[in-house]
C-alpha cells in the first residue's frame, strides 16, 4: 500500500517536472515522502 502510493507520488512528480507545472514547494514535499517511504519498504524488507 504504501510503496503503491510512493510510486504514484514519486510519478506525479515527474510528470510536474517534465511539464513545468509545479505547486511550489508541495510537490517537492511529496517526492521526498516518496523517497523516505521508498528506502524504508527496502531496508525493511
Amino acid at each position: 500500500m504504501l510503496y503503491t502510493i510512493a510510486v504514484v507520488m514519486l510519478i506525479l512528480w515527474l510528470l510536474g517536472v517534465i511539464t513545468s507545472y509545479t505547486m511550489g514547494g508541495f510537490i517537492h514535499i511529496l517526492l521526498v515522502i516518496a523517497i523516505v517511504v521508498v528506502l524504508l519498504r527496502v531496508i525493511n524488507g
